[in-house]
C-alpha cells in the first residue's frame, strides 16, 4: 500500500467511526460501515474500500447490496461523519450547513421518517439543512421552504 492510501486510510477509519454513531442510530442498530482494504466493486483502488456489517446476519457484506434507502441512510451518515471529522481536525470550526439534493425518492415511508428525524436533530442543534426534492409528502415535514418552478424561457425563478 503506498503511504498516500495508508494516510487517507486513516482518515476513512475516522470518518467511519463518526460515521457509524449516526448509522446504527438511524438502522436501530441493524448496520455499520467498516473499511474494507481489499480490491472493491467495480475496481476502486484498494486500501480505501467500505463494507457494510449487518447485525442480523453478524456479516459484512458489499455496500452495493443495501436498497436504495439504505444506500442513502450510509451516505447521509458518511457526510455527517466527515462533516464532524472536519470540524474537529479544523480546530472545532463548525460546518453549520448541510444541503441533501434528492436521494428522498427512493426511501419507503419509514426510512423517510428516520432520515427527516435526522435532519431535524442537526436543525434543531443549530445548524442549517437545505433540502432539495420532489418528493410531495415532505412538504409538510418541511417549516420553511423555496418552491421553484421552470420559466417558459427555460429559466428557474421562485413561485410568488
Amino acid at each position: 500500500m503506498k503511504l498516500e492510501t495508508y494516510v487517507l486510510a486513516a482518515q476513512l477509519e475516522e470518518i467511519i467511526a463518526a460515521a457509524n454513531n449516526r448509522l446504527r442510530t438511524m438502522t436501530g442498530g441493524r448496520y455499520a460501515l467498516e473499511h474494507d482494504d481489499a480490491l472493491q466493486y467495480r475496481g476502486s483502488q484498494a486500501g480505501l474500500g467500505l463494507a457494510i456489517r449487518d447485525e442480523h446476519t453478524g456479516r459484512a457484506r458489499a455496500t452495493h447490496s443495501l436498497s436504495g434507502g439504505e444506500t442513502f441512510l450510509a451516505s447521509l451518515a458518511l457526510a455527517l461523519g466527515l462533516a464532524e471529522v472536519v470540524s474537529n481536525q479544523a480546530g472545532g470550526i463548525a460546518l453549520d450547513t448541510l444541503f441533501v439534493d434528492e436521494g428522498f425518492g427512493s426511501l419507503d415511508g419509514e426510512t423517510l421518517e428516520t432520515a427527516m428525524s435526522t435532519l431535524d436533530s442537526l436543525r434543531a442543534g443549530g445548524r442549517t439543512i437545505g433540502l432539495i426534492s420532489h418528493v410531495e409528502s415532505m412538504k409538510e415535514q418541511i417549516p420553511a421552504k423555496l418552491a421553484i418552478r421552470v420559466t417558459a424561457q427555460g429559466y428557474s425563478e421562485i413561485v410568488p
